[in-house]
């Protein structure tokens, strides 16, 4: 099984899903993890009801950062926002699916963080990560 997450990581590495950034869009946030340099753009057009109707992504690092944001993009287009705000760090690297070292999660999260502070702010990012640390 491992094997084909590290496929599914792969192709979303090599084709990523929704890559380019939204202009217009209603939330474009930016964010890097210095540690490693993994920087990662986000942009998202919210619809009717609350609904993410539109989204787009761009930057540059690993192939664990850049495939977790393509297909975080994938899960998340087409939800509310209500829905995204459930989603958890442990949801996250679910779908990504392999066992990461503590460095490669910060590249699997970086996506996830990214979204969370540009749709709620640093606030939401820290409860989450002292929620981790429970």
């Amino acid at each position: 099984m491992e094997n084909l997450y590290r496929e599914i990581i792969l192709d979303h590495a090599r084709e990523p899903r929704n890559w380019g950034v939204l202009d217009p869009a209603d939330i474009d946030y930016e964010e890097y993890n210095p540690l490693c340099g993994d920087r990662l753009r986000i942009t998202i057009r919210i619809g009717e009801d609350e609904i993410i109707d539109g989204l787009g992504w761009s930057g540059e690092g690993c192939a664990i950062s850049q495939a977790a944001a393509s297909m975080l993009g994938e899960e998340i287009l087409g939800k509310s926002l209500e829905e995204v705000k459930a989603w958890t760090r442990d949801d996250m690297l679910a779908l990504v699916g392999i066992p990461l070292t503590i460095n490669r999660v910060k590249c699997a999260l970086l996506s996830l963080k990214a979204l969370m502070i540009g749709i709620y702010g640093q606030k939401i990012w820290d409860r989450m990560e002292m929620e981790d640390e429970d």
